[in-house]
């Protein structure tokens, strides 16, 4: 009795009769014999998978990888012989676990590939560089021959948390705490030097100041000192050129020029003292003029 069967434009049907393809395709619908026909049937889009294992970082500190996959089969005519991927057909549930071993084949190859790279990372690096991480063994698997072969293509890969142990992890904290108030600690240092910098500098600048101030002070009164030197020598020169004609006078003439100064000056005088010899000088000078 034959029967209908609907393909999902999503998969890739395949109808076995005596162990033989006899039709396949992509969302074919097929009319079948139940008794006589085996059909299989691969998807073709792209599937994700999630995972989680265990591993080992350069530092033989063990860290636990979260991640997951896009993968999708690109050669459902080379998986049919390799996979039992038939179903039956009224719920359309596989026939087999091959299936799920496939996805698991794909987390234990991309599990033998991330080793490879964590093996040589110290668990720093591990924890902080996931997403480099991936890049790396998403390009390693693009080249293995299995996944090839089976006609497997891994579109993407993410790691979503790579984390340590509680006792590391506790370990870590501590680590980043101490660091953090390390720096605090050397921020708080810095400011207090630069404070006290600025405040050395203030000091060498008000220092400066008064320096300048006094060398201002010291040049105005050695500039007042030098002046007055200069006008006392121009006093005593302008004196000792006044007096320079009184040189070639006799002394009688200078005897009269200080009576008649003397006698211009009469009434401002309240002592006059003469001496003998004066006395004697200023009759002279009359007996000669008579």
């Amino acid at each position: 009795m034959l029967r209908f069967f609907k393909g999902d434009p999503n998969t890739h049907i395949f109808v076995f009769k005596n162990g033989k393809v006899t039709r396949h395709g992509k969302g074919i619908d097929v009319w079948y014999m139940p008794m006589v026909s085996t059909i299989s049937v691969i998807p073709v889009t792209s599937e994700d998978a999630r995972f989680i294992f265990s591993e080992t970082t350069g530092s033989f500190q063990e860290v636990a990888v979260q991640g997951n996959l896009t993968y999708r089969l690109t050669n459902p005519e080379c998986l049919v012989d390799l996979l039992n991927y038939s179903i039956e057909p009224s719920s359309r549930a596989y026939a087999s676990e091959d299936p799920e071993k496939l996805v698991q084949r794909i987390i234990n190859t991309v599990q033998t590939h991330l080793r490879s790279f964590i093996n040589q990372l110290p668990l720093e690096k591990a924890l902080t560089e996931i997403g480099k991480l991936s890049d790396d063994v998403l390009l390693s698997i693009a080249d293995d021959k299995a996944l090839k072969g089976w006609g497997i293509a891994v579109e993407s890969l993410h790691f979503t948390d790579v984390s340590a142990t509680p006792e590391i992890k506790k370990a870590l904290e501590a680590s980043f705490r101490e660091k953090l108030l390390r720096e605090a600690d050397q921020a708080i240092y810095a400011r207090r030097a630069a404070a006290v910098e600025e405040e050395r500098n203030l000091s060498e600048r008000e220092l400066q100041t008064s320096i300048e101030l006094e060398n201002r002070k010291k040049e105005l009164v050695e500039t007042q000192a030098q002046n007055q030197i200069t006008l006392a020598e121009g006093d005593a020169k302008a004196e000792e050129l006044r007096l320079k004609v009184y040189e070639s006078l006799p002394s009688e003439a200078l005897l009269g020029l200080a009576l008649k100064e003397w006698a211009s000056n009469a009434g401002n005088l309240e002592n006059l003292s003469i001496s003998p010899d004066l006395l004697g000088t200023i009759g002279g000078l009359m007996k000669k003029k008579a």
